[in-house]
């Protein structure tokens, strides 16, 4: 654990994309305590521009709404996305791409034929037509996304078995009676994780883009402030108030940026060619 943390910290991107992440989550996480104002509601006349009155640092929207608020609270639900659709997505692709790997055959052939089917469809129109189908919601969108990003994974978590079930320690493993599921629980996919953890990393960053797609085109949550929502709701007055979209447009930047460096950071900690080629 050492190790990892040394080579971690070294990659300078990926320390800033660390030091990123971590103000996000404290801001997701304490926000509404440091900032009790409700996003909804109306505090100042529309348009105020920002940095001109402190009581709303960032401006005010089409509806008189504090920006700085919008922001914080719009962190949670981004945040909130990214790492649970991510989750999801990772219990759905693990276990499909470790039994296809480890079993191989017709078992092989079933299960990456139903990936590829969803494969085969782009992500993020079906992402839209599973939104709009469930009606938009936070679980929707959770869902929607988790569905159309488990496939990568699944396929990522076959390859890495494939390369493992033949490994001496598996065979051992096998050769002393132990069951499937324990083989592949304890023996092989702790020894596949990395590059699925660098894939994790990814997903969160991809999955922050795909809620704030799906909130700019309106199939949001409309009970939740989220920074595309922001984004969506001041496109239609940019040359106007440039600061509605800006601000929040940025801290989507910010946040995926974060996770992209922070898996740049992981592949070299994780990657044990890397790690050896540093030191």
């Amino acid at each position: 654990m050492k190790k990892f943390w040394k080579l971690m910290l070294r990659n300078p991107g990926g320390l800033i994309g660390l030091i990123i992440i971590t103000i996000a989550i404290f801001i997701a996480l304490f926000g509404q305590m440091i900032f009790p104002t409700s996003p909804w509601r109306m505090v100042q006349r529309p348009f105020l521009p920002p940095f001109t009155n402190p009581m709303v640092t960032l401006g005010t929207d089409a509806l008189g709404r504090d920006v700085f608020a919008g922001l914080i609270y719009g962190a949670r639900v981004s945040l909130l996305v990214g790492l649970v659709s991510t989750t999801v997505a990772l219990t759905i692709g693990v276990p499909l791409g470790a039994i296809a790997g480890y079993f191989g055959g017709k078992v092989d052939d079933a299960l990456m034929r139903f990936t590829e089917f969803f494969q085969t469809i782009p992500s993020f129109p079906l992402a839209i037509v599973l939104v709009a189908i469930l009606q938009p919601s936070i679980y929707s969108i959770v869902g929607s996304i988790a569905i159309v990003s488990w496939p990568p994974v699944a396929r990522l978590v076959r390859g890495e078995v494939l390369s493992l079930r033949t490994r001496e320690y598996v065979q051992a493993a096998i050769v002393t009676g132990q069951s499937n599921t324990w083989i592949i629980s304890r023996e092989i996919l702790p020894n596949a994780l990395s590059p699925v953890i660098v894939l994790a990393s990814l997903m969160v960053a991809n999955a922050i883009l795909l809620e704030s797609s799906l909130s700019f085109l309106g199939l949001g949550d409309p009970n939740l402030m989220s920074w595309g929502y922001m984004v969506g709701a001041g496109r239609t007055v940019i040359r106007q108030a440039w600061w509605i979209t800006v601000f929040p447009g940025v801290a989507i930047l910010i946040s995926v940026l974060g996770m992209n460096l922070i898996g740049e950071g992981l592949n070299d900690a994780l990657n044990p060619r890397l790690a050896k080629d540093s030191r």
